[in-house]
Parts: structure tokens; sequence; C-alpha cells
């Protein structure tokens, strides 16, 4: 039986400190679905089915079906669910121009409280530039927090790699070109230290 432990990765370690749009975290939710939907005013719930798509400014979730439960202290708690042949696809803008999130499992929860996602089930996660992806995670189960833009990694059956293992793929930074040969480099400028003491002007000189 394969052991499942947590992994955390520190995606900041790759791809610097920027972090999630944190102006999705003030803007409306917004649902739409296909089929129909299903509203609890008294138990704060909502449940919704067919091709759903749940919108939060850079946020977009899409699921077959997803049922969204109110917290007294009013946040949200998305639970979604794909089907056969179509996972839960999730995707948020960074606040660096052109990068995001996106991810894909067989199931989905999202708490807008903690800015947590839970990737369950043959979970794939991306940064992505651009179209071009930049680092790639996969594990049974991911667990995604847009905060701090740190994951934690389980492996298991549900894995969509060999024998349940989680794996990460980093890819290079890009590293600036070297000046061209025989050119004189620019000598490096001192850096500034604050002085600790002034000592004033003697009289005469």
């Amino acid at each position: 039986m394969l052991q499942r432990l947590p992994l955390l990765i520190a995606l900041a370690l790759a791809a610097g400190p920027t972090l999630a749009e944190k102006g999705d975290r003030a803007k409306p939710m917004v649902f739409t679905a296909d089929k129909q939907g299903r509203l609890d005013a008294v138990n704060q719930r909502t449940e919704l089915i067919g091709n759903v798509i749940i919108t939060q400014g850079s946020l977009t979730l899409r699921a077959e079906q997803v049922d969204v439960r109110a917290t007294p202290d009013g946040y949200y708690q998305a639970f979604a669910h794909g089907a056969a042949g179509r996972p839960v696809n999730f995707r948020q803008a960074r606040d660096l121009p052109g990068e995001a999130i996106e991810g894909v499992a067989d199931q989905l929860e999202y708490d807008t409280k903690t800015e947590t996602v839970r990737f369950i089930g043959n979970a794939t996660v991306r940064r992505t530039r651009g179209t071009t992806v930049a680092d790639e995670v996969t594990g049974a189960v991911i667990v995604y927090n847009s905060r701090t833009e740190v994951f934690a990694l389980e492996g298991g059956q549900a894995s969509p790699n060999p024998s349940g293992r989680v794996r990460m793929v980093l890819m290079p930074r890009q590293v600036p070109e070297s000046p061209a040969s025989g050119a004189a480099s620019a000598p490096s400028a001192l850096p500034l230290q604050p002085s600790t003491t002034i000592t004033p002007p003697r009289k005469g000189s």
C-alpha cells in the first residue's frame, strides 16, 4: 500500500513573490448552468447541474455539477464534480500580467474564506505564462492556497502518475544573456549604507 504523505511546495520558489490576483476576493460570484438549479434560502445552499460556470473576477470554475453553501460568517464553499471525460476546470490569474494558475481534477472544493482550492482525483495544476506551461504538479490530491501560492500534494490510487506517485515539473528560469566577449562590463554600483553618526565640519576647513 502506497503511503500518502503530503508534500509541500512553495510555487514562489520557482515563480517569484507575485501572488494570485488579489482583486478577485472583492468581486461578486456569478453562477450559470444549462440544465437546472435549486436555491435553498433557509439553509443558504445552491445546487447547479449542467455545464456549470462560476466566475469571481479572474477566477473561473467549470464543472458538470456544483453545490455552493454559504457559511454563517458570509463566505462560500463550492463542491464541484466533473463528468465522464470532462473533469472540473479551474483558472485564476496572477498579479503578474499574462500569468495564471490552471488546474483540472475529477472533483474540486473551493473555500472563499481560506482562499484554498482542493483538487481531488487525477489532479493536475499548472502555472502558465501566456500559452506556455511554466510549472506543473500532478497527484491524487492537490491543495492550492491562492494567498501564499503553496501547494500540498498527496499520492494515491487516484494519481494520474504510475504507482500513484506525485510528480513535479519545474521549468528553468530565464537567464539574461551575458555581455559579448571582449566588451567592457560596467562596474557594479556600490550599495548605499546608512551612516550612524554625523561629524560636524571643523571650523576653518
